[in-house]
């Protein structure tokens, strides 16, 4: 996050990115509501710190649905574990997110992000007619949709191909993502895009799946390269010991590896065929 940004508070305060971290660790959390169509238990919530309020999301670990290949009780970390590599990268894709206790126990604290955007920016993802798109959009793949007369027509499923994209396609294949769905897209105003929902990523194998493979088998940007050479760096050092008290030390070792592999191929991942690389739904 910038040193200094306007965040959208319940009242009229410019918080820099070490308040925002410390009313979220720090904060009393009021629930407003949850959020219905998540996964696993996601609540809107108000921290409230020496009279200043930020909006954020509480994710209880004990509102987490148990998976098959990952640990129960683990996606909270590895939720705050995705920030830490985003800060890493200084790419600013995940918003503040902390471990803390709260509501029903411990769990992570993320900054609330408004939807929102300018009335001439794209949607990082949509569904075109089944032609050319043009520049300014990549190809993800073909797909039939309802022509609104009982039948089915081609289409073409789409992200836009920005550089603000580019970097959270790279730092997906870090993290190993296995669900960057179009929903867990986030345009602002200015044209960044956040990306949210993080709880399934860091496993040892590789699940990667998302629905930014734009960029799949092209060379790494130079600026991407220059931050995964940084990462490398600091997984070796503070940042590696901070994830190991989130994800467990394979998972921290897995993920070094990732990048050395990204840093020695030069090139963002492609699908390997042998798996579902599409999540579902999509968006």
């Amino acid at each position: 996050m910038p040193a200094r940004q306007r965040i959208p508070t319940l009242i009229d305060t410019v918080l820099d990115s070490d308040a925002v971290r410390e009313l979220l660790l720090r904060g009393e959390l009021t629930v407003q509501a949850r959020l219905e169509d998540a996964s696993n238990a996601t609540l809107y919530c108000v921290a409230t710190l020496e009279g200043v309020s930020l909006p954020c999301v509480w994710k209880p670990v004990a509102g987490e649905r148990p998976l098959w290949d990952f640990p129960d009780g683990t996606l909270a970390g590895r939720e705050v574990a995705a920030y830490e590599v985003s800060e890493a990268l200084g790419w600013d894709i995940v918003p503040t997110t902390v471990f803390r206790e709260g509501p029903y126990g411990s769990g992570m604290c993320q900054m609330w992000i408004d939807h929102t955007r300018a009335d001439d920016e794209p949607e990082p993802v949509a569904i075109l007619p089944a032609v050319d798109p043009g520049p300014a959009w990549k190809p993800i793949a073909h797909v039939v949709v309802p022509d609104g007369n009982g039948k089915e027509q081609p289409a073409l499923l789409v992200h836009a191909a920005a550089d603000t994209l580019r970097r959270i396609a790279v730092f997906d294949a870090v993290i190993n993502n296995a669900d960057r769905k179009g929903g867990h897209l986030l345009p602002g105003p200015d044209g960044h895009v956040y990306g949210i929902d993080h709880g399934i990523c860091f496993h040892v194998e590789d699940k990667l799946r998302t629905l930014l493979w734009g960029w799949a088998g092209e060379p790494l940007p130079a600026t991407a390269r220059a931050a995964l050479t940084s990462l490398a760096t600091e997984l070796d050092g503070a940042l590696g010991a901070r994830l190991g008290e989130l994800i467990t030390p394979d998972e921290v070792a897995a993920t070094r590896e990732r990048v050395r592999v990204l840093l020695e191929l030069d090139k963002l991942p492609e699908p390997s065929g042998r798996r579902h690389v599409i999540p579902w739904p999509p968006i």
